[in-house]
Formats: C-alpha cells, sequence, structure tokens
C-alpha cells in the first residue's frame, strides 16, 4: 500500500513537471514565433518583390498607385474616414509609414496626414507632371508613390501629406503586437495618459 502511495506520488510529480516543461515550452516558442515575425516585418533590407510578384500580389488599384504613379478616387477609397487608432504601412515592405495620432480631417477625401512616424521613411520628390509643381512622397523602403505634400496643413507642421489608401495597409492598435509592430504600442500609451492627465487636471 505504501509503495502504491510512493508511486502515484511520483508518477504525479512527473506528470507536473512534464505538464509545466510543455507550458514553458510553448511559452518561449511563441514568444520566439513573434520575435522572428516582428524580424521579419521590421527587416529593412528585406528585398522588395519584383514587379511580376508585384502585379500578382497587388490588386489593380494597389500596383496603379504604387507602381505607376496613379491617384485613387476621393472619398471613395479605404482609409479617408477612418478614424480608429493604429498605424499606417507600406502594403509592400510593411515598413510603418503613418500614425492616426497625426491624421486630421482634410475635407479632401483622402487620407492626410501632418507629418509621417520617420522622415526617413519618406522621400519628397519635385513633382511637375500634368503641368503643376508638386511635392510627390514616395516610401523609401519600397519607392512606391504614396501621394503628396501640400503646405496647406494644420499645426504645427502647416504640412499635409495626402496620401493613396491603396499604397497603404492600416494596422489597429489591438492587433499591433501581434502583427509584429509591438514597439509602437507606446506612441499611443503616451496619447493616453495624456488624455487621462488632461481629464484630471478639469476635474469634475
Amino acid at each position: 500500500m505504501q509503495l502504491t502511495y510512493k508511486h502515484s506520488r511520483k508518477t504525479l510529480w512527473i506528470g507536473l513537471a512534464g505538464t509545466l516543461v510543455v507550458i514553458v515550452g510553448s511559452i518561449l516558442f511563441g514568444y520566439a514565433q513573434t520575435q522572428k515575425k516582428e524580424a521579419e516585418v521590421m527587416n529593412p533590407t528585406k528585398p522588395v518583390p519584383s514587379d511580376a510578384e508585384l502585379q500578382r500580389k497587388l490588386t489593380k488599384d494597389q500596383y496603379h498607385v504604387t507602381r505607376e504613379g496613379g491617384t485613387e478616387t476621393a472619398f471613395h477609397n479605404a482609409y479617408w474616414d477612418n478614424h480608429e487608432p493604429g498605424i499606417y504601412v507600406d502594403v509592400i515592405t510593411g515598413e510603418p509609414l503613418f500614425s492616426s495620432l497625426d491624421k486630421f480631417n482634410s475635407g479632401t477625401g483622402w487620407p492626410s496626414f501632418t507629418k509621417p512616424i520617420s522622415k526617413d521613411s519618406v522621400v519628397e520628390k519635385r513633382d511637375s507632371s500634368f503641368g503643376m509643381e508638386r511635392t510627390e512622397a514616395r516610401s523609401k523602403s519600397s519607392d512606391s508613390h504614396l501621394g503628396h505634400v501640400f503646405s496647406d496643413g494644420p499645426a504645427p507642421t502647416g504640412e499635409r501629406f495626402c496620401m493613396n489608401s491603396a499604397a497603404l495597409r492600416f494596422i489597429p492598435v489591438a492587433k499591433l503586437k501581434e502583427e509584429g509592430y509591438g514597439q509602437y504600442l507606446s506612441l499611443f500609451q503616451s496619447q493616453q495618459q495624456k488624455v487621462g492627465e488632461q481629464s484630471q487636471a478639469k476635474g469634475p
């Protein structure tokens, strides 16, 4: 009887230890996969797909905008009226380009921002097409046409980055970590903290 009891306890401990190893292993594996995914998404040296591959991968509108310098229809595009918090990334490479914190209603029918997340991610070029003098905005990582930059934006920059939704992919705050953009959560946490502090200062 005593032998059976000791044997049962030993079996129980072995079972618990085995379960613990599986749980810890699963957690570490999940973390490693997340890190790997983030590294893949955020890898600045990741090669841009070939033109043939992009024609297969992108929609007709996405290809026309990013590779042929096209402009989508105002008020009939994915993000012109999107008010959800999150970031907008390059539809081809996934490079972070704009934040909803800098998005504003320009009344133009295209998503507009006061500035990019990083000046280094957006290249500005002179555009003299269609008999107009404009400043074109292109993604540095994929050399995609994004839209144009105008000097009629609100404070503090006075600029309006008028972008094509077709050149962007939106990632909501709730999915930033899952999609490999966890480092950008701090942007929104800081904003929430400021809002909370302002509410407390005003009082009831």
